[in-house]
């Protein structure tokens, strides 16, 4: 029994000590079993169990600092009240005409987007993909350059370099100073572990002085001193840009160059690949109201009245490619982005491509991408060979027999790059692409945003894409992957358990 506790000495302690200290002990166990399992998946509530079981001074102390994965009931509250306002200006759209010729299976998924995230699909949407890493910050800063009336960014790192980052800043600062409304959104911790941070934060103070029109916030701000304070590991992973709601940007990307500043990456050439989209139609509007509901919930400014407005007068788009936005994370009492993809899995027919960072899934997803495998659909996986986290790369290896096993190709992007696109592409038909990983942070723990993609053209264009990066990278065997080093196999196991622990 006092097993954890027999490296404190306390058995030369009077007997009323190791007693009080005994009864503390099975109370914090008594009390973990009934409190940890509330609302959590059985895998992550067994992980705390067996830690605070085995080292309950190290769990106990984790689990009250990041076991609550939930953001204040003020944000919460926040969000459902932007969820109700935006279903009740929506709730006269249907699914639409061009939807209809597609499967029953996907009008269901639209429904399903609709009742998790509020968004409806709308159709006129003209989309252009970008792969080119400095192409997007190009883009990104020739539009803020023409940017009238306002311009919402948001992203989760942010750097400050002379060639990517820079620029766009650099534009930013133009459009404040003709006068445009400039909002800016940044991941608080996210920004303040890249080198040069400093820099960036006296740069942003002083645009802000210079021009009242150039406003920016941490989002989720450590700063237990003011009483802004969460579990640290609850980060705001989205990547958009808004301007004059004419045009938008989301996708992988973040703002900082292809190395993230990091100085062990630029000794061994490693770089990031992205893919971003640019996009004008009906889905701007629905970007910027998830900008929105960021910016309401740091500065409680709320934008959304006339957004509302926007999204109801883009209803007569027509044409283009159908889109629909699912925001997910914390704020929201289901895991939209995780029940879009097993969705969307379950109704493949002939090919599911994922290409991810990150692949650390559930339970559903790994059943939901084993079950196509098994029904002959083709199934296949890029991860990058050797990923930027030490810890990740370990865990989504411990998934690669499974997968193997049911009939999975799996590819790994070759080094020193980090293959950092996120996008799934179903029968050629529909895709997704966005910030989220598939892993569980992305699923319970990072603020996402995903936007579904209903286009033959636009699918196949970016099915090219992954085409690009599966001929460059290696295919995985089955056999030589079973023979890995015991030692490898052990890490895969041991990171595997920790990922659970959310």
């Amino acid at each position: 029994m006092l097993w954890p506790l027999s490296g404190l000495g306390i058995e030369g302690l009077p007997v009323w000590i190791v007693i009080i200290v005994v009864v503390i002990e099975v109370g914090i166990r008594v009390a973990a079993i009934g409190i940890i399992p509330d609302q959590r998946r059985p895998n992550t509530a067994m992980a705390w169990l067996l830690a605070i079981f085995f080292v309950p001074l190290i769990a106990l102390p984790l689990f009250l600092l990041i076991g609550r994965n939930k953001l204040s009931a003020r944000r919460r509250q926040r969000q459902g009240a932007i969820n109700e306002a935006l279903l009740e200006a929506t709730s006269h759209m249907d699914l639409s005409d061009q939807l209809r010729d597609y499967d029953e299976q996907l009008g269901a998924t639209a429904i399903l987007n609709r009742n998790l995230g509020a968004f409806p699909i709308q159709e006129g949407n003209h989309i252009t993909l970008i792969s080119d890493y400095h192409d997007f910050f190009i883009r990104l800063a020739a539009e803020i350059d023409g940017a009238e009336e306002y311009v919402h960014v948001m992203f989760y790192i942010v750097g400050e370099d002379p060639d990517y980052a820079g620029p766009v800043l650099d534009a930013m600062e133009r459009a404040a100073a003709r006068g445009v409304t400039v909002r800016f959104l940044f991941d608080h911790l996210g920004t303040m572990r890249v080198r040069g941070y400093r820099r960036l934060r006296l740069r942003l103070e002083d645009a802000s002085r210079r021009w009242p029109d150039f406003q920016w916030r941490r989002m989720l701000p450590v700063q237990p001193l003011r009483r802004r304070f969460s579990r640290l590991d609850l980060r705001n992973h989205r990547k958009i840009v808004v301007i004059d709601s004419r045009v938008a940007f989301t996708g992988s990307a973040n703002l900082i160059a292809p190395d993230y500043q990091r100085r062990s990456a630029q000794r061994m050439g490693r770089s990031w690949i992205e893919i971003n989209a640019k996009v004008t139609g009906p889905v701007v509007t629905g970007l910027d109201i998830v900008f929105a509901s960021d910016w309401y919930a740091e500065t409680n400014e709320n934008l959304g009245t006339q957004l509302l407005v926007d999204l109801h007068e883009d209803e007569e788009a027509a044409g283009g490619s159908l889109v629909q936005v699912v925001p997910s994370g914390p704020g929201f009492p289901e895991e939209n982005n995780l029940r879009l993809f097993n969705d969307l899995i379950y109704q493949a027919t002939h090919r599911l491509i994922i290409c991810t960072p990150y692949l650390v899934p559930d339970d559903s997803l790994l059943y939901a991408v084993t079950n196509a495998a098994h029904r002959d659909v083709e199934v296949i996986v890029l991860v990058t060979r050797k990923a930027d986290q030490f810890t990740v790369q370990h865990a989504q290896q411990s998934y690669y027999l499974a997968l193997l096993e049911a009939g999975v190709r799996i590819f790994r992007y070759p080094e020193p790059y980090v293959m950092h696109s996120k996008f799934m592409i179903v029968d050629d038909t529909v895709a997704v692409l966005g910030s989220s990983n598939m892993d569980m942070r992305s699923f319970s723990l990072n603020l996402e945003v995903t936007i579904m993609i209903v286009d033959d053209v636009k699918v196949s264009e970016l099915a090219d894409i992954f085409e690009q990066y599966r001929s460059v990278s290696e295919e995985l065997d089955l056999e030589q992957w079973a023979a890995r080093p015991w030692r490898t196999r052990y890490l895969d196991n041991v990171f595997r358990l920790t990922s659970a622990l959310q």
